[in-house]
């Protein structure tokens, strides 16, 4: 038996690492694709023409050093294998790879694995393995570009509904439905009492979605220990930032990934040791 729960681990460690391949060109390529979609929006709503770009989207073209243009083979995309491999540089132009690429595939190889652990191959860690995947994306693209695009944070809030549905993810439906109305309503309300009262605009709507997504995978109970967590990390590497002057202009970091982290925590760990983690 023991023998057979290493396999599953290692086979769900081994499909992490695929994943985090292709979120690793999901997390560069989406916004840059919501991006033109919106130009091409915008150009027609004015009556004109959009102008015409090459073929972008997950698929093509083929990824590429973003320095010289060497087109990336396919032994050089190897996870994690490769980046050791080339020492961490393009093969072609020696410039350096960043190590974000490594660390996306190793979280996702870490996350399916323990979901393998857990829940064995069964719908319920395949849904949990989504959800890790998803999760990851997103925390990085609302880090880069303060986007939380609909096209994953909506999937996730249905998902997380469905699944509650179907009874893999242990949580009732009823706990999963007013987890999401509730996570939804809780950000909504503080967004407008913060503008009301100071004429900002304090987050964004995706962060809204993103919780109510949290809400439908945990139920909303766990509402409470997950925004603490994200408000107490957020605020630390906040400070950090602002003394070491890392805050990107305007002086904002993006709530997106702290509450993306109090999710992945709240699948390791379970939502109430996160008040045990944070001193509460």
């Amino acid at each position: 038996m023991l023998a057979d729960l290493w396999v599953v681990v290692a086979l769900g460690g081994l499909l992490g690492l695929l994943i985090g391949s292709f979120l690793n060109v999901l997390i560069y390529r989406l916004p840059k694709m919501l991006e033109r979609q919106w130009a091409v929006e915008c150009a027609e709503m004015v009556g004109k023409t959009p102008e015409q770009t090459e073929v972008f989207n997950l698929m093509l073209p083929r990824s590429r050093c973003q320095q010289c243009g060497h087109q990336i083979r396919w032994f050089e995309n190897i996870p994690v294998v490769s980046y050791l491999f080339l020492r961490g540089k393009c093969s072609a132009c020696g410039t350096t790879i960043s190590l974000r690429y490594p660390l996306v595939e190793l979280s996702s190889g870490f996350l399916f694995a323990f979901c393998g652990w857990k829940w064995g191959i069964t719908a319920t860690a395949l849904a949990w393995c989504g959800f890790s995947a998803v999760l990851l994306a997103l925390a990085l693209i609302d880090w880069d570009t303060t986007l939380l695009p609909d096209d994953l944070t909506l999937p996730l809030l249905w998902a997380g509904l469905v699944f509650a549905a179907l009874k893999w993810t242990a949580v009732p439906l009823n706990s999963a439905l007013w987890g999401a109305v509730a996570g939804y309503l809780s950000l909504w309300t503080i967004y407008w009492l913060f503008k009301l009262a100071t004429g900002k605009e304090g987050m964004g709507y995706g962060d809204f979605k993103l919780f109510a997504a949290l809400g439908a995978w945990f139920g909303w109970e766990a509402l409470i220990p997950m925004i603490l967590m994200a408000s107490v990390i957020g605020a630390i590497i906040g400070i950090g930032m602002k003394f070491t002057r890392g805050l990107r202009e305007g002086g904002y970091v993006p709530f997106g990934p702290f509450l993306a982290l109090s999710g992945l925590a709240s699948l390791l760990f379970g939502a109430q040791s996160i008040l045990h983690v944070i001193g509460l």
